[in-house]
């Protein structure tokens, strides 16, 4: 139960007022429907989430979590980067 709330809330968090959240809004907004976005964009988030998921447990086995941290911050940083010099 721990695990469950904490990814919950964690995820949750992160999602709100990100560029997804804007860009579903974007959509039902022009779209002018409710249901197919909504149900689209959650199973969206769903496989990015199991992807995710797969990816830490099969990384969290092969590597100390201390490596897998400085990996995932280190991607992190790169991503950021990335989009401010515009190639993504």
């Amino acid at each position: 139960m721990k695990t469950f709330l904490a990814a919950l809330i964690t995820v949750f968090l992160a999602e709100l007022g990100d560029k997804t959240q804007l860009a579903t809004l974007a959509l039902a907004a022009r779209e002018g429907r409710f249901w197919p976005v909504f149900l689209v964009a959650a199973l969206a988030l769903v496989l990015a989430a199991a992807l995710g998921a797969a990816a830490g447990k099969f990384l969290g086995e092969l590597l100390p979590l201390r490596y897998l941290r400085i990996l995932s911050g280190g991607l992190f940083v790169l991503l950021g980067i990335l989009i401010l010099w515009g190639k993504i």
